[in-house]
Parts: structure tokens; C-alpha cells; sequence
């Protein structure tokens, strides 16, 4: 009889070596964008520039530059060309957002649920955007992992639109929406803001201990062939890679104390990597969240749309910056991920920031929190050829997004594509609204507030 460790290692092959299957068929472009003002983000900005990208990635930058035979050419000249936009938090694409029969439900992924005719994706790619960071939704204290993908609008089959090889990610979540949605409306733990700490100590605890049974049995099966392997459980295997640190954390988080609470949590059991997303409160601990290494995630200016996060500031970005802690600007948002570049903009506005600092906001630093920062972020040679064209200076007001290019293939054309890009048609199904959100919607990150507002408004 296989043992369970075999088994283990044995599904692991097989899923790796399926997936890199599936993965190698994801087609990439020739392109060569010619006479544009390159907005490299790392390398300055350089004017009349040119860029080649051939099989999908950046070849060559600079003047005057050549197309090979058979490579078309977008004629920039009078426009910015600029990184593709990450977006560091979206629930786009997937067809479900929480699994919240647990507050510990690792086990899970969005990577099973991508849904690649959400007509959202082509809306990102409207806006500039070219990689979202698919989120697992907040109503756990640890949710299900995340998926990178890449808006590859057209292509049918789920796993096309998987950024290979991308780190991978896991959903916390810090505060009322933990407590509300089991304690208050299963009756079970969390119920508090304390017991959010003690399921997290709990689950660290438990997934050390399946560590250390497994190395047992691996060091007794060394001169033991009988020796009995420990119960394999896929939630505590997914804990142990956080301990490892190959699974990267993000964080739901609002309040300064919280968002302390994990820090020591983290510390005690030797975590050193994790993104707060929203951590709206950022400002207040900025220096303590640069001694522990860890990044920002952050709006560009929404608060006070619950009580939890009721205190937060427009310069939460430039505060965070000017303290040495890596911070990019999401969406949390279906429509808002198409505006990145005005929220980045924001930060000029209110804290002063530079060009190229703003833009950090939504390109490099989003890239380095996902640990993708060595493919794409920035236009350098070497790098995936994903850019994003617009008319003017995109943290201008009057920006507006010409062509996107992801892998080197445009993806988006204002001039080019029609008026209606869905994929798929269904006449009977209702039209979408971006007003207000059903109540089957009140666990995802942010429209829990905003449904109680309405509903206090309505029955008042």
C-alpha cells in the first residue's frame, strides 16, 4: 500500500507537471512600440523611445530601433507608454469569492473557481491593467489562497489566465468580518477580537506540530520501512508552507492595534513575510511596519465606510513611503481597478509623492509584494512584455488608456474593439449595476458597511 508521504509527493508531481502543461500553451506576441515617451518606472523616463518585444518579452529599448519581418508596429509617438498595472487586490475573474464555513478554511483556492468570461477582465484591461492578484474574500481569519493572473481576455480555458509560476498567496482577515460572520452569525469562534488572535495561534500551533510529526516519521522511515506515516491534512500542509515561507500572507486589516496583534503573532512563530491590505491605519505604525519588513496595501482614499475603518487620511501612501514601507494603491473593485492611475495620482495630490513614486504605487511595488517583481513592473529587457499606452501622462486627469498589451499581444485597442467585448451573450440574464451590491455579496472585502448604511437609510 502507498504511503501517505509517497501519495502526497506523488499528486504534487502530477498537478506540476498538468498545470505546466496547460501552461505552455498560453501564446505570446511580437510587437514593436515605436516613438513613445517610456515611462520605465525603475530607469527614468525616456523620451522618443522605442520597444521591442518578440515571443512576449522585452528584447530591446531605445532609438531608432528595427522591426523584423513580420513584426507589427504601433506608432506612440505623442504618447506615454508605461508598465502594465498590477492590481494587488481584485476579486475579479473567479465565479466564487468566499468559502465561509470556517473561520481556517487554507484548503481552498480561487485558482479552482477562474472565470475567464468575466467581462471584468476586459475592463481592466481598458484601464491599463494587465495583472490582478485574485483574492480569496475576508470572511475567515484565514481564507482560502490566492491566484496572480494575467488579463489574457479571449482565452477560454481557466488555466490560461494563471500567471505561471507565480508565488503563491493566502487571504487573512483581521476584525469585524471574521467575527461577524462566525461569531455573530454561526455562534462559534471567532466571536471577538481576541479570539481572532487565538485562532491564529491555534492554526500556527497545529501546523508546527504536523511539521514536526512529519519530520519524525521521515527520519524514522530512513532505517525503519515500516514506520507509520502521520494523517495527511490539506489544511495543515498549507499552513506549513506559510511556515516555510513559501506561501506569501495578505492580510484584510483596518486598525493599528490589529494589525500589531499579527506582527507579534508572526514573530513568534518565525513569519517574516506578509502584505496588510487596506490597513488603513498604516500611518499611525508606519515605522514599526518598515522595522518588521512588512508592505502596504492600500486605498487611495476610502474610509469611514464602517466603524472599524472610520479613521484613516489621503496621505496614508506618502506617509507610509516616506517611512521606507514597500506600499502600492488597489482596487478592491470591479470598477475601481480600471482607475488605477487616477488613485495613484491621488498621492500627488494629497502627499506629495513624484511621478515615479506614484507609479510604483500600481506597477513595481505591487509586482515585488506578489514576488513577481523579476518578470514584470517595470520596462526593462528581459521582463514579460506587458505596457499600457496612453494619450497623455496616465496621473494626468485627462489620461486615457489607448492599448494594452499583455505578453505582447494587444489585448485591448480603443480604436479596434467593438462596442460589445463579452465573450459570452445571454439575453435573459439581468443587467449589471455597479450601485449597489445584492445581499448575497455582504462578505466580500468592502460592501458590508455600505449595505447597512442603505438599509438604515431605507428604513429610515
Amino acid at each position: 500500500m502507498i504511503n501517505a508521504m509517497k501519495f502526497k509527493l506523488l499528486f504534487l508531481s502530477a498537478a506540476f507537471i498538468f498545470a505546466s502543461n496547460c501552461l505552455a500553451q498560453v501564446p505570446t506576441g511580437d510587437v514593436l512600440v515605436r516613438g513613445g515617451t517610456v515611462l520605465t518606472v525603475t530607469n527614468g523616463t525616456l523620451e522618443n523611445t522605442d520597444v521591442l518585444i518578440l515571443n512576449g518579452i522585452i528584447t530591446e529599448i531605445g532609438e531608432n530601433l528595427s522591426a523584423p519581418q513580420g513584426v507589427s508596429v504601433v506608432d506612440a509617438v505623442g504618447m506615454y507608454v508605461m508598465p502594465g498595472i498590477i492590481d494587488a487586490h481584485s476579486h475579479i475573474g473567479i465565479s466564487n469569492v468566499n468559502e465561509s464555513s470556517a473561520p481556517v478554511t487554507a484548503q481552498v483556492s480561487v485558482g479552482d473557481v477562474l472565470n475567464p468570461y468575466s467581462i471584468s477582465i476586459y475592463r481592466a484591461l481598458a484601464g491599463g491593467v494587465t495583472s490582478s492578484h485574485v483574492m480569496h474574500g475576508s470572511a475567515n481569519v484565514i481564507g482560502g489562497q490566492n491566484e496572480t493572473i494575467k488579463h489574457r481576455w479571449g482565452l477560454l480555458d481557466p488555466d490560461e489566465l494563471r500567471m505561471a509560476d507565480a508565488p503563491r498567496t493566502i487571504k487573512f482577515a483581521l476584525g469585524e468580518n471574521p467575527t461577524r460572520v462566525h461569531g455573530q452569525g454561526s455562534n462559534k469562534r471567532p466571536a471577538s477580537r481576541m479570539g481572532v488572535e487565538y485562532v491564529l495561534r491555534e492554526t500556527f500551533a497545529k501546523a508546527q506540530r504536523y511539521q514536526e510529526a512529519w519530520a519524525r516519521y521521515e527520519e524514522e522511515a530512513k532505517s525503519n520501512p515500516r514506520a507509520i506515516s502521520p494523517a495527511y491534512n490539506g489544511q495543515l500542509e498549507v499552513m506549513s508552507d506559510i511556515l516555510t515561507g513559501d506561501i506569501l500572507i495578505h492580510c484584510h486589516s483596518y486598525r493599528a492595534d490589529e494589525i500589531l496583534m499579527l506582527l507579534d503573532v508572526l514573530g513568534d512563530f518565525g513569519v517574516d513575510q506578509i502584505t496588510f491590505q487596506h490597513v488603513n491605519e498604516g500611518f499611525k505604525i508606519a515605522p514599526e511596519l518598515a522595522e518588521f519588513g512588512a508592505s502596504a496595501s492600500i486605498f487611495a482614499d476610502w474610509w469611514a465606510y464602517k466603524f472599524e475603518v472610520y479613521y484613516s487620511t489621503a496621505y496614508n501612501a506618502a506617509i507610509l513611503t516616506r517611512n521606507g514601507v514597500l506600499t502600492s494603491i488597489n482596487s478592491d473593485s470591479g470598477e475601481l481597478n480600471r482607475h488605477l492611475y487616477h488613485e495613484a495620482a491621488k498621492s500627488q495630490k494629497y502627499g506629495g509623492l513624484s511621478d515615479t513614486e506614484a507609479l510604483s504605487l500600481i506597477t513595481i511595488n505591487p509586482a515585488k509584494q506578489l514576488g513577481i517583481a523579476d518578470r514584470i513592473g517595470s520596462i526593462e529587457v528581459g521582463k514579460e512584455g506587458d505596457l499600457a499606452i496612453f494619450d497623455r501622462h496616465p496621473l494626468s486627469i485627462y489620461a486615457v488608456n489607448q492599448k494594452t498589451v499583455v505578453d505582447g499581444i494587444t489585448y485591448f485597442d480603443i480604436e479596434r474593439d467593438a462596442d460589445d467585448m463579452r465573450l459570452s451573450v445571454d439575453p435573459e440574464s439581468p443587467i449589471e449595476t455597479t450601485v449597489l451590491h445584492s445581499h448575497d455579496d455582504t462578505h466580500q472585502c468592502l460592501h458590508e458597511g455600505a449595505l447597512d448604511l442603505y438599509d438604515f437609510l431605507e428604513s429610515n
